[in-house]
């Protein structure tokens, strides 16, 4: 694929997924939280329940490890008709925290891409999640050094890009997006005029997918995100 990259100046990288693992972590914890509940229903039933109970309080929480757990909180009471004992919501609280303790495992190459890219461009974290968690995250990589800012939003969507682009004084044709996410990291980038490019990583939670035909866009897709240094 051609891609004209000669006008990019600032490059915004997605965390979650893209810096560092995540996914994998919340799909650990559902699996811990369904051998709690196995006594209720069905694994299948509580995915499907818990996943319902998150996007029901997507607006109340917004979205990171807290929500995450409060939403199995939650779920657990009308699992069990309020029945689950007090030692269960203890072990679901104590899930919550060991994830939101867990240690930060970088990617795969992305060291290297941001060593590479620092002296050239403005590059710049934006993430969504839970503002003190996304904090820690990226103390903790020690990635920070190489990001000139780093903004949790609420959402990524159109708006939200906008919002944060005009902020920074940051023009879309001069905006490159990297991120796993089709839904947040790159279609809301294409539709505003911005550059975007699609690194997959293995797990994609069911909220981020986007439907056969939703994926349509101007973007480039990379199997591995060192591959991007081929680009610019």
């Amino acid at each position: 694929m051609e891609v004209d990259y000669s006008n990019i100046k600032v490059i915004g990288f997605d965390a979650d997924d893209t810096l560092w693992v995540n996914e994998t972590y919340f799909r650990q914890a559902e699996e811990e939280f369904a051998s709690l509940l196995d006594g209720y229903e069905t694994k299948n039933k509580i995915d499907q329940e818990l996943f319902k109970m998150e996007i029901k309080n997507l607006h109340l929480y917004g979205y990171g490890i807290k929500g995450f757990t409060l939403s199995m909180v939650e779920s657990a009471m009308d699992l069990s008709n309020n029945n689950v004992p007090q030692k269960v919501i203890n072990q679901i609280l104590d899930i919550g925290k060991r994830m939101i303790t867990q240690p930060v495992e970088l990617l795969n190459g992305i060291e290297e891409v941001l060593e590479n890219l620092q002296s050239k461009y403005r590059l710049i974290v934006l993430t969504k999640g839970d503002l003190l968690d996304q904090e820690r995250k990226v103390e903790r990589s020690g990635l920070e050094k190489y990001f000139h800012h780093v903004e949790v939003l609420s959402d990524k969507k159109e708006k939200n890009y906008q919002n944060l682009l005009e902020h920074l004084e940051i023009k879309e044709s001069e905006f490159l997006m990297i991120g796993n996410s089709l839904k947040s990291d790159v279609l809301p980038l294409v539709n505003i005029g911005a550059k975007a490019v699609h690194v997959p990583f293995h797990t994609t939670w069911e909220h981020e997918k986007v439907k056969e035909g939703e994926d349509n866009g101007d973007y480039l897709k990379l199997n591995s995100i060192k591959d991007i240094l081929n680009y610019l």
